[in-house]
């Protein structure tokens, strides 16, 4: 079965430091929220269909995830190796266990994104993501390695121009 696999960035997030010393909590910023809807519209131009949504662990990753469920109709679910510090075989080993359907969004991190987008397509350098900005990737397998193609990829600016 074929596979759309949407890779997506969070929002932007609080920066690091003494209001956040657990990382793992930072929330997205009020702008993060607002530009990252303000660019959901523009994903209709795109013709994108999510089925699954699946998401970091990371308070920032889900707050990202559930805006984009809101935009798309789907629901989220949390796959801990989204979370920094996966490789991309482990990844797709959790996915390819836990994704029901074929249009599925992975809501991550960088550089762990740009990481996992060179192993799908065969890249021998990490794309990198704007935080906000997202990929499509076509894969023919879940556990295929370097066989996906990148369909598409595009920043959060280019997502809201689309929408407008």
């Amino acid at each position: 079965m074929p596979y759309e696999l949407y890779l997506v960035r969070h929002a932007i997030a609080a920066e690091r430091g003494e209001a956040w010393p657990d990382d793992n909590k930072r929330p997205l910023t009020t702008r993060g929220v607002h530009r990252f809807r303000d660019s959901l519209p523009g994903l209709k131009s795109l013709d994108v269909a999510i089925d699954e949504i699946f998401t970091s662990p990371l308070v920032r990753a889900k707050q990202t995830a559930d805006l984009l469920a809101a935009a798309v109709g789907s629901s989220v679910k949390t796959l801990d190796a989204l979370a920094p510090g996966h490789a991309p075989s482990v990844v797709m080993g959790q996915l390819a266990k836990a994704a029901k359907r074929n249009r599925i969004a992975l809501v991550g991190h960088e550089p762990g994104l740009g990481e996992l987008a060179a192993h799908l397509i065969g890249a021998s350098h990490p794309l990198t993501f704007k935080k906000g900005g997202l990929c499509r990737v076509d894969l023919g397998a879940l556990a295929a390695k370097k066989t996906g193609s990148l369909v598409w990829f595009v920043t959060p600016k280019v997502l809201r121009k689309l929408a407008s």
